[in-house]
């Protein structure tokens, strides 16, 4: 299949000028090793837009304070800007309030908030968290550390050879000692897209809580959290176009204000004296010490952005991209594609027959092509298929019809060279 034939069958819906989109993305006019660059790795880290870069630079010329506590000019116009990001975050996801949107470190750090506020105040022994094969580390390793805290036990829900989770088992999984699930809305390694409101809603005939981990939802689709009806939602801003050291929990009030803070310093406290703390009210709660105010704004900057852009848009050109590499790389003898779900976002893992994942990505960076290579953070979800590593293409909103083209060609030159 040709470009001009895959443009023309692309997804209807709001229609994308990636051109005029990738004029925002200064990076991406680099050479690497002579070659135009094909950055092919935004599951890892999308690219910033030059909008968020000129955002940072004007909060550090002209806005630059601690917030919240000033009263001096500066002080004031960094924490509006802070807490119109806040707003602005809360409008993007849909959230009831602002105050049940709290600004993290990472997905991460958001994912630990809840083990630590949550989980030490509700898990007990015996009792049960569910999570999938499929889980980023940051979304396993957690609930262990907390399981073995309190003599819990992690259930988990098994993927099919398709890179689908098996519904009907998590089913089972349910029961009255279950506390938690904690899912991925998007694998990082096979793209799959989970039934994620199907599942919610499963867990909740149960009384059982639900976090997401959005870090491969957010960027690349519409959330709406009310509509989801999930518990908790965590996400990073730096795969959706804004700053690194900054993340989103989201949680519902009812049950954040029940958890206990995950940090205890400055700005999350209402009072205090050598015999005790009184707590502040959330979000503030679980915002100790000063926030990484800078990426926050980025971050508001970058859903502005996304907006601009229409995220229904960008959903359709990715699908268009993830169709149009799939046919390219099973075109390829000797290529294997991971995770063959129907509904899947803009991820190809692979592997090329008798090289190593890591030669695979050396070879390609030779050619230009940006891709991630190794487990990707998913080591059970390797063992799972078989293998130590695979390499993974990942698109988003500034990726073209041509690059998927030049890693198509890379593989074939990494099979040239090892004949």
């Amino acid at each position: 299949m040709g470009a001009t034939t895959a443009l023309k069958n692309k997804p209807t819906g709001q229609a994308l000028d990636v051109e005029r989109v990738r004029s925002d993305f200064p990076i991406l006019g680099l050479k690497v090793n002579g070659k135009q660059l094909a950055y092919l790795d935004s599951a890892a880290s999308a690219q910033v837009p030059q909008q968020v870069i000129d955002r940072l630079t004007h909060y550090h010329s002209c806005e630059h304070a601690n917030i919240h506590r000033g009263v001096h000019y500066l002080s004031e116009q960094a924490t509006n800007a802070y807490e119109a990001a806040r707003k602005k975050i809360q409008r993007f996801i849909n959230a009831a309030h602002d105050r049940e949107v709290i600004f993290t470190r990472g997905t991460t750090n958001a994912i630990n908030t809840v083990a630590h506020g949550f989980g030490r105040a509700f898990v007990g022994e015996g009792d049960e968290i569910i999570i999938s094969h499929m889980e980023h580390h940051s979304n396993i390793v957690p609930w262990q550390m907390l399981c073995e805290e309190k003599g819990a036990r992690l259930k988990v829900i098994p993927v099919d050879d398709t890179g689908q989770l098996l519904v009907d088992e998590y089913r089972k999984l349910l029961g009255e000692r279950t506390k938690l699930v904690a899912i991925t809305h998007v694998s990082n390694v096979l793209g799959t897209v989970n039934p994620v409101k199907e599942m919610i809603a499963m867990a909740h005939a149960h009384g059982v809580p639900v976090l997401i981990d959005g870090a491969q939802g957010v960027p690349h689709m519409k959330v709406d959290v009310q509509d989801l009806d999930c518990d908790f939602y965590a996400f990073s801003g730096h795969k959706m176009c804004g700053p690194t050291g900054i993340g989103i929990l989201y949680g519902k009030s009812s049950l954040l204000e029940k958890m206990q803070p995950y940090e205890g310093g400055g700005d999350m406290i209402l009072s205090v004296t050598l015999e005790k703390t009184t707590y502040n009210t959330i979000p503030y709660k679980f915002e100790a010490g000063t926030p990484p105010i800078a990426a926050a704004i980025g971050l508001g900057t970058a859903v502005d952005y996304l907006e601009s852009i229409g995220v229904a848009a960008i959903q359709a050109h990715e699908h268009s991209l993830v169709e149009y590499g799939t046919e390219a790389l099973s075109g390829i003898e000797g290529v294997q594609l991971y995770g063959t779900a129907p509904d899947k976002a803009g991820v190809l893992s692979f592997n090329i027959a008798g090289v190593h994942a890591h030669d695979v990505g050396t070879i390609l960076n030779d050619e230009g092509v940006a891709v991630r290579t190794g487990h990707h953070c998913a080591q059970p979800l390797m063992q799972r298929y078989g293998v130590p590593a695979t390499a993974r293409a990942s698109f988003y909103l500034y990726n073209t019809l041509e690059e998927v083209d030049q890693l198509a060609a890379g593989i074939r030159r990494v099979q040239q060279i090892f004949g």
